[in-house]
């Protein structure tokens, strides 16, 4: 096993404190970004939609979740951790594409950030759609079911 530093760029602000399963599509927050990586941001306002990478740290994992039911949910199958979005993962590193709503100084304001308030941020990445979208991906049914309510 291999141990990596990283450094947090910037904190999540957030109205939501705890995890929560449903309608992160409207949740508007803040990442602050520390002093000395402010001059990054500069050019990012050009952009629609950032990849927010960051540590879910209020997460925790042990064995039992290596196979669970996404959100721990009846009507879902039995599934790997990487078979799922869990939170819950021998890593807990987190990647959402959100909405850019503005920047101003340090503070990106973002909307639809899957992130509890104190969530440290470990990069911001804008969102390339030549990168970041696959026009031909395809998943189970079950993934449809699930996010019905989540965005």
């Amino acid at each position: 096993m291999s141990i990596m530093n990283v450094t947090s760029i910037a904190t999540v602000h957030s109205p939501v404190a705890e995890g929560i399963d449903e309608n992160w599509g409207s949740v508007v927050s803040e990442i602050r970004v520390n002093p000395e990586w402010t001059s990054g941001l500069q050019g990012l306002e050009e952009f629609s939609h950032l990849l927010v990478v960051f540590y879910m740290h209020q997460s925790s994992f042990d064995a039992t979740d290596l196979v669970r039911r996404p959100q721990g949910r009846a009507d879902m199958p039995e599934l790997g951790i990487f078979a799922q979005r869990a939170k819950h993962r021998p890593n807990p590193i987190g990647i959402t594409a959100v909405e850019l709503v503005e920047i101003q100084d340090n503070i990106v304001r973002v909307r639809g950030l899957d992130a509890i308030d104190g969530t440290p941020v470990l990069d911001l990445k804008p969102y390339f759609p030549p990168f970041d979208r696959r026009d031909d991906a395809a998943t189970p049914e079950w993934v449809e079911r699930l996010m019905k309510t989540y965005f």
